[in-house]
């Protein structure tokens, strides 16, 4: 289903801002949040989770790519395989939806069979057309739209397994994704926190460096360490599924989707290009933590300690905008009080969202949706999966958002985000099922989050009254960009590194033995952070996020185009130049960059984290042994006293050490000095030859 917010990959507003090379307005130059939309962008498409839901015989073990020269070239033959293909799938997704809704919002081992049983009848389905859809050579077809369809449904995905393995696979991942939902932190007196809504709003509100510490150790404790078993033959059936379907490993099955040959240089270019803001952001950010936890928790040449940063991922950091705001005396941007003291519900939030989106001229939700989507946590005891997501049943009519709302500024958001995909599938419900995606995985997460990003502007909340004030001036629109760069220009190093780590265990060059190593080191790298107390390879750090064992693929985040067109025709269309540019969001930001330049520049700031060995541990080490008297020596932890006995053994043995130097030294220019003196002897044995051979 369509995954909503922690989008999985380029930030939203990344993507859609990277394709546009057009100037975007500052805060202070927006006339009003409602801004005309161009006909035929949409919203978002499905995150599939069908990854988990594919099953198949042993005949789809030999891969498709030794074509048969009997292949079929009638294109009206071929036209009747499509519309019987998708007559049937609507009937089977739908089904296979219904069971996934279920399971997400009622984890019981009931719902988990029927999800098990949906997903082997999905994937006999996939293998008995994509076998047939293999039959056909596309090469010389005039219908654009058969053609992508048919190459499309040759894919078998996990479908390509031999049975008893894809039974393996769709079990492993709901076995991860389950322990990911239900788990919870536990207190010495019993006390329970589950992820949504609590260890969220500890991470976003606590400004206590221990009781972050005891939250984000303790949900990798229990989320991590539990999905560490099962995730290396995640890995193994991944890659034998995608090789079956003729790429070199998942990861390249994944990029796949974005038909660009050189994604990952181009996603390192851009990534280049926006460093410059980032690294910037980082060093102020750091400044301001240090002032607030002290030189003993912060390093202002190190890197960041990963739990201070307002989430449980340090994936974005607008949380503790309240610990870094440039000017705390400018009116305020969170609305959160306001709509606690209104009254809000998430009903009301999703109802305002709706409103938005009206007044832009899109479609109104159906009112199936307010009867059938689960806006806020069930109170009646269900385990349910909390991560914010928008479904698509697949009949046309059924759209829906799973969401365990919370009534505040940035969930209010969310609900726009969320709405946005709905939108999207919407506007695409009437095209054929395979085309039902995004141009490409990336421009539903682009759409929605753009889209929400107009909410989010003064303008916009005081329309709505949750603002006093529209704003306004040099210091409002300094603090609203710092807001966003906290939103949106942090996620970009997460998400890059997150899919290139997957991306390098998929194709080996990451193993089972260094996935927690390489994982931080790639968040060093890429994110300027550390974990705040020392990990092991006991510990799996990455299962900690949901992504992960859910697989679900990060990088992607117009409309009515869907999957129809390559992605590049899709962006041409609606940027007017198919590729991507990370200049528009730096031309977006340059005010803010400028500003940190100056105030980096005035406290003298290192940009980078040049002390990249610095952890919180290391210092708290060397703290300890100060304020204890005690000291390191040799790498013992010793008392003054035995350190100062240990000096002096040392020296003793350095002087003795001198004098067999030195007493060596004279005996052999004694003998050198002897042989030359009896030369006519012959060749001498003993010590002359021992010490040429020592």
């Amino acid at each position: 289903m369509g995954q909503g917010w922690a989008p999985p990959g380029l930030p939203s507003l990344l993507l859609l801002l990277l394709c546009c090379e057009q100037p975007l307005l500052v805060p202070g130059q927006v006339t009003t949040s409602q801004t005309a939309i161009t006909q035929g962008i949409i919203s978002q498409t499905t995150t599939s989770q069908t990854t988990t839901s594919q099953t198949s015989t042993s005949q789809a073990t030999t891969s498709w790519t030794t074509q048969s020269p009997n292949l079929v070239t009638d294109e009206v033959e071929a036209q009747k395989f499509v519309e019987e293909y998708d007559k049937t799938a609507q009937v089977i997704w739908n089904e296979y939806a219904e069971a996934n809704w279920n399971y997400n919002t009622n984890i019981t081992q009931e719902t988990s069979k029927i999800l098990l049983q949906k997903n082997m009848e999905l994937a006999n389905h996939t293998l008995k057309y994509g076998t047939w859809a293999r039959q056909f050579d596309v090469t010389n077809f005039q219908n654009t739209t058969t053609k992508r369809i048919i190459k499309k449904v040759q894919d078998l995905d996990q479908a390509a397994l031999p049975v008893e393995e894809l039974e393996q696979y769709n079990q492993i991942l709901l076995d991860m994704e389950t322990t990911y939902s239900v788990a919870s932190v536990c207190h010495l007196n019993g006390t329970c926190l589950q992820l949504e809504p609590d260890l969220t709003k500890l991470m976003a509100t606590s400004r206590n460096y221990e009781e972050l510490l005891w939250a984000w150790e303790g949900w990798r404790d229990k989320v991590g360490r539990a999905i560490l078993p099962l995730f290396p033959k995640y890995v193994e059936l991944s890659n034998k599924a995608a090789k079956l379907n003729g790429y070199k490993d998942a990861g390249d099955s994944w990029r796949a989707t974005y038909e660009t040959p050189l994604l990952e240089h181009d996603l390192e270019l851009l990534f280049q290009e926006l460093q410059p803001l980032y690294l910037n952001l980082h060093a102020y950010v750091r400044r301001a933590l240090h002032r607030h936890y002290g030189p003993q928790n912060i390093n202002l040449e190190g890197p960041i300690p990963a739990h201070l940063l307002g989430n449980m991922w340090a994936q974005t950091w607008s949380n503790i905008y309240d610990l870094v705001v440039p000017f705390p005396s400018a009116p305020k941007l969170d609305a959160t009080e306001a709509m606690i003291n209104q009254g809000w519900t998430p009903k009301r939030m999703f109802e305002e969202a709706d409103n938005f989106f009206a007044s832009l001229g899109l479609l109104p939700i159906p009112p199936l949706f307010w009867n059938k989507s689960m806006l806020e946590k069930p109170t009646d005891g269900r385990e349910v999966v909390c991560h914010a997501s928008s479904w698509d049943f697949y009949n046309g009519e059924d759209f829906r958002i799973k969401q365990c709302t919370t009534v505040d500024m940035e969930d209010l958001v969310v609900a726009h985000h969320e709405m946005g995909h709905i939108q999207y599938f919407m506007q695409y419900k009437d095209l054929p099922l395979a085309l039902r995606q995004g141009a490409n995985p990336g421009f539903h997460e682009a759409i929605g989050d753009v889209l929400a990003l107009s909410v989010s502007t003064p303008q916009h909340l005081h329309s709505i009254n949750l603002l006093s004030s529209e704003g306004g001036g040099y210091e409002h629109d300094i603090n609203f960009l710092m807001k966003m760069a906290l939103d949106k220009i942090t996620f970009i190093p997460f998400s890059y590194l997150i899919d290139q780590w997957r991306w390098r265990v998929f194709d080996g060059s990451i193993n089972k033995e260094n996935y927690n190593q390489e994982w931080w080191s790639l968040r060093l790298k890429y994110q300027g952070l550390c974990p705040p107390v020392p990990r092991s390879q006991g510990d799996f750090d990455p299962g900690a996020k949901f992504h992960i064992p859910s697989s679900v693929p990060y990088i992607r985040d117009a409309m009515k185009l869907g999957f129809s067109k390559p992605w590049p025709e899709a962006m041409r269309l609606i940027t007017g130049q198919p590729n991507m540019s990370a200049s528009a969001m730096m031309n977006y930001f340059k005010p803010l960059l400028d500003w940190l330049l100056t105030e980096n520049g005035r406290h003298g700031e290192k940009l980078g984290w040049p002390q990249y060995n610095w952890t919180p541990n290391s210092a708290r080490s060397e703290a300890s042994l100060t304020g204890s008297g005690r000291v390191n020596f040799l790498g013992l932890d010793l008392e003054a006293h035995q350190a100062r006995v240990g000096q002096w053994v040392l020296l003793f043995l350095g002087v003795a050490l001198l004098v067999a130097t030195l007493g060596l030294t004279q005996r052999l220019f004694s003998i050198r000095h002897h042989s030359l003196r009896h030369l006519h002897r012959g060749p001498q044995f003993g010590s002359e030859v021992e010490l040429r051979h020592s």
